[in-house]
Parts: structure tokens; sequence; C-alpha cells
């Protein structure tokens, strides 16, 4: 298979190559950040994205999935817990980026004391909340979503305060073999796999200590000024 004709969605790098294919879609992977993208000719249209997502089953009262849940919001919440003495009034205000039809993990992070806002392109699309700064932002299960990373990552962080924590769980790619017999790559919305070395990348290029928490947590701080010192 020859190298892909395809821009890296993530870094714009068009050094990608073919990385593997299955019945449906091909995948290539970016030589400089290591993202796994799906062929952006297998797409789907807006609607029948939005019909698979109507199909999720997510309630905050489904004991299971806030359980699922709390494997970012314990740590998350550990690490915001120092900031919340040098608050004013209010509390911290976080951002749940891609909630989805049953925005859960913003009322489990009510439950914790914090202040939320909302935003998902088809369950939440009032962009007005991408106008203000934010202590800490999460996205469960968003970043597989992404068709233009290189867009919605660099709004994340000019979104984030200085200090400012990003919370994202999403499944991570391991190695070609483990892709190959990988059941998270066949849901057709998930279009962009990243990988651990994929957000080092994206911690040393964009100055964040980054810390893996288990096997799908990620969580990265935005430094307090341009002098931080990426993990």
């Amino acid at each position: 298979m020859e190298a892909a004709a395809f821009t890296c969605p993530l870094c714009h790098c068009d050094n990608t190559t073919f990385y593997q294919t299955d019945r449906v879609r091909r995948y290539f992977q970016c030589s400089s950040c290591q993202l796994v993208f799906a062929d952006p000719a297998a797409r789907l249209a807006p609607e029948a994205e939005r019909h698979i997502y109507e199909l999720h089953r997510n309630s905050p009262e489904d004991t299971g999935y806030r359980r699922f849940l709390m494997r970012l919001v314990e740590p998350l919440a550990a690490r915001l817990e120092p900031e919340r003495h040098l608050q004013p009034q209010g509390g911290l205000l976080g951002l749940d980026f891609g909630c989805g039809p049953g925005p859960a993990l913003s009322l489990l992070l009510q439950e914790q004391g914090f202040r939320m806002q909302l935003y998902d392109p088809f369950f939440a699309p009032d962009r007005s909340v991408l106008q203000s700064g934010y202590d800490f932002i999460t996205c469960t299960e968003v970043m597989e979503h992404l068709y233009t990373p290189a867009i919605e990552w660099p709004l994340l962080l000019g979104l984030l305060k200085p200090g400012g924590w990003l919370g994202i769980m999403t499944k991570l790619v391991l190695d070609r073999d483990a892709f190959m017999h990988w059941h998270y790559k066949n849901d057709p919305t998930h279009v962009s796999f990243f990988s651990r070395a994929t957000f080092r990348f994206l911690a040393v290029r964009d100055r964040l200590i980054l810390e893996f928490v288990g096997r799908d947590v990620i969580l990265l701080r935005k430094p307090l000024s341009v002098q931080g010192t990426p993990s």
C-alpha cells in the first residue's frame, strides 16, 4: 500500500501512511503525532451521525454509567481541590465539551460542588459558552469522534484558564495487532484514535503537564504562565 495522500487532521503533518484496513474503512497514521485516523471518504453524513448518538443510553440514573464516569470525576476533582479556596464565591467553573444527549458527567461534577456549562454540536449547540474561560474542561468519549482535531484541540486550550485542567476519556491505540481486533474502531462515528504517544506529542508541543490515569483517562494541565514546563 502506498503512502496516503492525507494531511494529519491533528497536527497537519503531510507524512501519513497506510495503517490498516477492514471491510468498511481504511486507516492511516501520522508519522509525527502518531494519530491513527479513518479515511475521510468514509465519514457519515451529519444526520446519520446524530442518529447513532441518539441511540446511546447514557442516563445519569444508570449506576453503571455513573461508575464509568467517576473514573474521570474522582481524579479530576482531587486535582481541582487545592484551587477551591482560591476561587471567588460560586466555585470553579467547568465545561463539559461534547456532553451528548444525556449530560450525566456535568451532574456528577455539580454534585462535587462545581459549576458547569455544556456544549455539544448536536445536543447543546449554544456557541456562546465557547466565549468564556474555564477552570477545567471535560471530554468523555469525545476525542475519537473529532473529524478536525486540529481545530477543536486549540479551541479547548484557548478556553482553559492558566493552570486549568483538561480531563479526557478515550480508548487508546496500543499497536497494529490490537487495532486489528479492536471493537472500538468498528463504531462508524469513531474516526480519530489517540495513543499515549499522541498525547505526549501534544503535551510537549503545547507545554502541558500530562498524566495518564488508568487505561483511558488522560489529564492535562495548562501552565500558569508561558514558562510552564511540560511533563
